[in-house]
């Protein structure tokens, strides 16, 4: 993984030591409250409903065990011993103390981590696949482009003050785990006849207030050209996005207003002034950086082990963990295994203090040493040998993180919603916790959930979307209604190369319906299904029509829901 050198030490340390004497100079009262909310949020600082909140960096979404320690030690000594793993790859801590800040980055700093740009009105944490490197449908490695945007958009003058946040997704294999369909900018890098990879270049996706699925604006982009015409799409959105009003400052709103073929042409013309420029990446920086992702040490093994086959026919627990939390590794005698953090009780995303010094010693022992998040909010141990999974699978059984659920409706993606964040209408911890358990209290519970199969459930707080919610297969989003929480229900949004943006079905719901109202979405799904189709496949195949008629059969429920906001 990426290594700092001497100049990510310095303006790391250096930004360390000015935030502690900006945080000294407002606790003082030398600073007003206006003049230092800017400077909190260029570290990652927020102020919510109950407590400080500080959102740390985890850059593609990559962590080396001696880092997962540093986060757990931080938990443990400065927070009330756990953390929140989020949406963008990143981990944020729910209580800190305000004076204690500075000392945590200082911590963060010595294991070459920050909470730089991980908030305000700049470029966010570049996020991709979690199986970067090691997914067996992988084109190339997008680590090292990933990285290369990421030193290139960290204190980027003129990206220090955009018109509104602004988030980027690389993705680099056959399918699009990274979401790239509703970023602000999405890369695809893929190859062009003559063999020569490059990049695809979408613009203008996002989600929050109004969702908009992105759009292709340059089909091929020589990779030399990277930062050129990033700097050109980032150029167009400072020249011509809104200031005036943050609810239209988007690069999905410009994208719209301009309509996508009069914002390329935008796009193509400031491109023209910067080909060539400085910023052109030259092949050896791209194989300098290439370098810090070498692969590890992998032994010589069978495509398939033969142990592994036998631990399966032994053990259906097992099995059903294989089946569910694995992945296939471009290896032969590896797997990725991703560990779930959506076991029922537990808010989606949490991790204690000791679970996460439990995985960095598993990191180490089954992993080289490293690990991923996934921006479905779970870890994910990349490189294990699949005669070491039934050993893993026993350990991580032990700390909580074994439920076989990954893709099923329990592997709920949840933001922290009203427990914590002062822009949420709603809580939604509450709400996935009631679906898990309707589902648990089930005899067939697991025979269920995977005669359901693949089913994507995610749940917001608020319009923000922090849960992803428009992309859901099944999408929840907490809305205000007379000072009261309610729930607005939506199907048929996906991620993907094929992504949609969910619809809503009708009245929203008071918290204590939605399970049965998720109940009811799946029995009309396994009424309305063909052999092996998935939900997703149904609603578009069936439309709205079936599932509203379910949901709302009795009278008494569709006058109680409330008007959708």
């Amino acid at each position: 993984m990426y290594k700092y050198d001497q100049y990510d030490h310095t303006i790391v340390a250096e930004r360390v030591a000015q935030f502690r004497d900006q945080t000294r100079r407002f606790l003082a009262g030398e600073l007003s409250e206006d003049d230092f909310r800017p400077l909190r949020l260029q570290n990652g600082l927020y102020i919510q409903r109950v407590a400080p909140m500080l959102r740390v960096a985890i850059p593609y979404g990559l962590l080396s065990s001696r880092q997962l320690r540093k986060l757990a030690e931080i938990a443990r000594k400065y927070d009330k011993g756990y953390a929140h793993f989020s949406t963008r790859q990143n981990i944020q801590y729910n209580w800190p103390k305000l004076e204690e800040v500075p000392d945590i980055l200082a911590e963060l700093a010595s294991v070459e981590m920050h909470a730089i740009q991980t908030s305000g009105n700049c470029i966010r944490n570049t996020t991709s696949d979690q199986f970067a490197g090691v997914a067996h449908d992988e084109i190339i490695d997008p680590r090292a482009v990933c990285e290369i945007i990421r030193q290139w958009s960290t204190f980027h003058p003129e990206f220090a003050y955009l018109p509104r946040k602004f988030k980027i997704a690389v993705n680099a294999s056959k399918e699009d785990r990274a979401a790239t369909l509703v970023h602000d900018i999405g890369v695809h890098l893929h190859t062009n006849d003559a063999g020569e990879w490059g990049f695809r270049i979408l613009a203008g996706g996002g989600l929050g207030r109004t969702p908009v699925i992105g759009h292709v604006i340059r089909e091929w982009l020589p990779r030399a050209e990277l930062l050129n015409y990033l700097d050109a799409i980032l150029r167009v959105y400072n020249r011509y996005g809104r200031r005036d009003n943050k609810y239209k400052a988007r690069i999905k709103i410009l994208v719209r207003e301009l309509t996508p073929e009069v914002f390329t042409k935008h796009v193509e013309e400031e491109w023209t002034h910067l080909q060539g420029s400085p910023a052109t990446i030259p092949e050896d920086e791209f194989e300098r950086m290439a370098a810090f992702f070498n692969p590890p040490a992998y032994e010589t093994l069978p495509a398939e082990s033969k142990v592994l086959r036998e631990q399966m026919a032994d053990s259906k627990p097992f099995a059903n963990w294989i089946k569910r939390n694995t992945f296939p590794h471009k290896v032969p005698g590896y797997a990725a295994v991703t560990l779930s953090l959506k076991a029922t009780g537990v808010p989606p995303g949490d991790a204690t203090d000791a679970q996460m010094d439990a995985v960095a010693n598993l990191a180490d022992q089954y992993s080289f040493g490293e690990l991923r998040v996934s921006h479905e909010q779970n870890l994910i141990l990349a490189d294990v040998k699949q005669d070491d999974l039934y050993a893993l699978w026993e350990r991580v059984r032990e700390i909580g993180f074994a439920t076989p659920n990954i893709g099923l409706l329990t592997n709920i993606i949840c933001c922290p919603g009203g427990d914590f964040c002062s822009l949420a209408n709603a809580k939604s911890i509450p709400v996935a916790e009631a679906i898990q358990r309707r589902i648990e209290e089930r005899v067939d519970a697991l025979d269920y959930l995977y005669d359901i199969g693949d089913l994507d459930l995610n749940i917001s707080g608020c319009i923000n979307a922090c849960g992803h919610h428009h992309v859901g297969h099944i999408g929840v989003l907490g809305v205000d209604k007379n000072g009261e929480e309610w729930y607005q229900v939506t199907i048929g949004g996906s991620q993907g190369l094929n992504a949609s943006l969910g619809k809503v079905i009708g009245r929203s719901f008071a918290r204590a319906e939605m399970p049965d109202v998720v109940e009811r979405l799946l029995e009309t799904y396994v009424q309305q299904r063909h052999d092996e189709e998935r939900f997703i496949d149904t609603v578009r195949r069936v439309g709205l029509d079936p599932f509203k008629l379910n949901v709302y059969r009795d009278a008494e429920t569709a006058t109680r829901g409330a008007e959708n906001v």
